[in-house]
């Protein structure tokens, strides 16, 4: 392995890190949180009815940003956009696939939760996006 050590800290050459992060995604695919949540969002992508109640709820959401922003819906614009908006996730397609997205999220919390410990740094706020990318 070309690993070399800076101020006590091991540091792997690019090559390993990209083979390692690999591995890391090909265990993670076959778990079956994941496994879920791919069969779940394939289902929702494809459930014409689901995907046409998004696109509604969000077109209608977009028509009313402003007024949304400025808390000025009057009550017959918030009872609609909240029927459309139940229209929506209470299809039964969708909780599966939210349901499925927040057990891959706890499961990826909890892995890099367990990498933060492993290396001795809180992993994911090192992955965090900085202000120049």
């Amino acid at each position: 392995m070309d690993e070399t050590m800076s101020e006590g800290i091991e540091i792997a050459s690019p090559s390993v890190v990209k083979q390692k992060a690999r591995d890391f995604a090909a265990a993670l695919s076959e778990t079956a949180q994941f496994k879920t949540y791919e069969h779940t969002a394939y289902a929702f992508r494809k459930d014409q009815t689901a995907q046409q109640a998004m696109q509604t709820y969000q077109q209608k959401q977009q028509s009313l940003r402003a007024l949304l922003t400025l808390n000025a819906l009057n009550a017959e614009q918030r009872d609609e956009l909240e029927r459309l908006k139940s229209e929506f996730i209470d299809r039964p397609v969708v909780q599966a696939y939210v349901q499925a997205q927040e057990e891959l999220v706890s499961l990826c919390q909890t892995l890099g939760d367990s990498i933060s410990k492993s290396i001795g740094l809180n992993y994911a706020a090192s992955c965090g996006v900085s202000c120049c990318g």
